[in-house]
């Protein structure tokens, strides 16, 4: 993750000068994000090598960039900047609570953290009245999720029985 907030920084720096960014490269940008994302979760597979691919692309183009836009000593900083990022190690717990797997892609989902008023029997018994499925998590929240329709109406009768309590 430090060296796609270094490229990140770099880009913008490239775009401060007037440089051009092609929309490949910024798309191989967020790519990279998502699927460095993806790695620090549990069996994440593949996703740390087209994490690389994709920072590879991307610090070519700013490094060539940097090269015709800054002087070469810029460049060189740059370069031994982006070296010790690369020894940084992801923390797991971000990932973890950003990308929820297991839910249909055709579905939406929410997470509910169950407080005094609004039990976790209550949330599940509302998001039954609504056709939701419901899985708990490990940090003691409940994943919602289901037919995007479903889940407005469960977080409207939510609210407003967290409200009459």
């Amino acid at each position: 993750m430090a060296t796609w907030k270094l490229l990140e920084g770099m880009m913008i720096q490239l775009k401060k000068e007037g440089v051009a960014i092609p929309s490949n490269v910024m798309e191989d940008l967020r790519a990279a994000k998502s699927m460095i994302k993806l790695s620090c979760m549990k069996g994440s597979g593949d996703a740390i090598q087209k994490a690389e691919e994709y920072l590879a692309n991307v610090e070519a183009y700013v490094i060539n960039q940097a090269q015709t836009t800054f002087d070469s000593e810029t460049a060189d900083q740059w370069l031994r900047r982006l070296e010790e990022a690369n020894a940084e190690v992801c923390e797991e717990t971000t990932a973890e609570n950003t990308y929820v797997t297991g839910v249909p892609r055709d579905q939406k989902w929410v997470r509910v953290e169950p407080i005094n008023n609004l039990p976790t029997e209550r949330i599940q018994q509302l998001a039954k009245e609504q056709n939701l499925q419901v899985k708990p998590q490990k940090d003691g929240r409940l994943l919602v999720y289901g037919q995007p329709e479903g889940i407005k109406e469960f977080l409207k009768k939510m609210t407003t029985d967290a409200a009459k309590q």
